[in-house]
């Protein structure tokens, strides 16, 4: 029996059980509900259906187990079987107790088919699935122990088939390591001769690199003393051209300050000769004023000291300061082109 059949039968089995389950359930409803109807209080009737469907449910869980565990081998002791046979007692029962009461044996008869096909059947299908689960179990383990015999079989093969291709292999490769051994002398000879070649083309090489370094070394000293002869005398030059230039500057600065003591000489010499009795020439009148404006004398005192007008001083005045404005800037642009 293939995967396929015990499939089918397992679901043949199910549906049967299932359908009997359920008819039993409504049969048991439909004949237990008068008799509780008949047993309880005229408040409570609607109560009536309560008790069968709670023994039916106890009923539906029994069989819905018991299924599973015989599907997975399993066991579930006493206890699954008291409440078994215990509901289908409570079922019996129950669905008979109206026609005892009665003393109607046919009714009994009647009323104890569903109950009992129900009993009858969750047995039987629990040992139909404990039988097919225990003939699937076997099958399995047949099939585990043909597949691993095969596999056995296969491994060996293929142990033989390593153990042939590995000697091919180490005979191959000892083929060629001894090829390779035979490559490597004649690779190793011609390294050596290339190296040989190597290490002279390479000795000539760092002779010419040292006789060009050595050149390059005597062509940077000679730069080099180039160099500084060139910056001495740059440094020379610069020198005397400064050394010129701060001779040029205090001969210039001695010039100027025999001018300046001269011309104050002669400015004192001018303003020694007090103020003016009569109104003095021009010539020596612009000279006096020239000296009074760099004594910072006033325009007034200035006036007095020619003779003339203040008017005619502080013309003068306004001449000589802007006169003086080039004369001042004169020395600092001196000084500027110098530096």
């Amino acid at each position: 029996m293939n995967g396929v059949q015990v499939r089918s039968a397992e679901r043949a089995l199910s549906v049967g059980t299932w359908l009997i389950v359920a008819g039993a359930m409504l049969y048991s409803v439909l004949t237990v509900t008068p008799l509780m109807a008949a047993h309880t209080p005229d408040g409570w009737v609607w109560t009536a259906p309560i008790l069968p469907l709670v023994v039916d449910a106890a009923v539906v869980i029994v069989v819905r187990l018991d299924s599973v565990l015989a599907r997975l081998g399993g066991h579930g002791g006493r206890w699954p079987i008291a409440l078994r046979w215990m509901t289908g007692g409570m079922t019996l029962a129950l669905n008979v107790a109206d026609s005892a009461l009665n003393k109607d044996l046919v009714g009994v008869a009647v009323h104890s088919v569903a109950p009992l096909l129900l009993i009858v059947t969750a047995e039987t299908g629990l040992a139909y699935r404990r039988a097919i689960t225990a003939a699937l179990q076997a099958q399995e383990a047949q099939q585990r122990a043909d597949r691993e015999a095969a596999e056995q079989a296969a491994a060996e093969r293929r142990e033989a088939a390593e153990r042939r291709e590995r000697e091919r292999r180490e005979h191959d490769a000892q083929l060629a390591r001894e090829q390779r051994e035979h490559e490597a002398a004649l690779i190793r000879e011609q390294a050596e001769r290339e190296e040989r070649a190597r290490r002279e083309e390479r000795e000539r090489e760092e002779a010419r690199e040292r006789a060009e370094r050595e050149e390059r070394e005597r062509e940077r000293r000679e730069r080099e003393q180039q160099q500084r002869e060139r910056e001495r005398r740059e440094r020379e030059a610069a020198e005397r051209r400064e050394r010129e230039r701060r001779e040029r500057i205090e001969r210039e600065r001695r010039e100027r300050q025999q001018r300046e003591e001269r011309a104050e000489r002669e400015r004192q010499a001018l303003l020694a000769a007090g103020p003016a009795a009569e109104k003095l020439p021009e010539d020596q009148a612009r000279a006096r004023v020239q000296a009074a404006f760099a004594a910072e004398l006033p325009v007034r005192a200035a006036a007095e000291l020619t003779g003339w007008s203040v008017g005619w001083v502080s013309t003068r005045y306004q001449e000589l300061r802007d006169s003086s404005l080039p004369a001042a800037s004169e020395p600092r642009a001196l000084e500027g082109a110098s530096l």
